[in-house]
């Protein structure tokens, strides 16, 4: 018995996720409700995040296609895949965040199994340690505000200088004018 045209489609399909994500979590999704799960997808799309569902077997068999090692031992239970060809970080902030202010991995329901980052697998503790990192938006934000800081601090000083000079010119135009009268 052969594989069908639609499983091989399928493959092929989660085979391209894997190859061209910069960023990407796996996790499992024991017990998550439909309004809950609504709210997460919504979160992710607006980030630019694309969510799937996956059938274990058709993932193992596309992450050996792709030559990814790593994942088959997370692939237990259910599976879903949040990636994002764009941002690397994305998806992981997400499903972090989201996961932290719904309290939904202390209760199990959302919990990460495994992460990849431009192709190399990650473990969930790094998949947590690369949600925390600041955006790329922060990071140049932070470059900008100390490469102006300097900037600030030279203006400051010149201001400061000019101030104090036409203070020293201000009191000897004053004295002068005492002199005179």
């Amino acid at each position: 018995m052969g594989v069908t045209p639609k499983k091989q489609a399928v493959v092929a399909e989660i085979k391209n996720w894997l190859t061209t994500s910069k960023g990407m979590v796996l996790t499992s999704y024991r017990g998550l409700n439909v309004a809950t799960d609504t709210e997460m997808r919504r979160e992710l799309r607006a980030a630019g995040v694309t969510y799937k569902v996956v059938k274990n077997t058709m993932l193992r068999i596309a992450a050996k296609d792709a030559g990814i090692e790593g994942l088959d031992e997370h692939l237990e239970g259910t599976t879903a895949i949040a990636f994002s060809a764009e941002d690397a970080v994305a998806p992981a902030k997400v499903i972090c965040g989201f996961m932290k202010k719904n309290k939904l991995e202390d209760a199990g329901i959302l919990t990460v199994k495994v992460g990849m980052v431009e192709g190399k697998v990650i473990t969930e503790k790094e998949v947590k340690a690369l949600a925390n990192l600041p955006s790329r938006e922060e990071l140049i934000a932070k470059l900008l505000g100390s490469m102006n800081a300097p900037i600030a601090n030279t203006v400051g000083v010149l201001s400061g200088i000019i101030r104090n000079a036409v203070g020293v010119i201000d009191a000897y135009r004053a004295k002068k004018e005492k002199e005179a009268a």
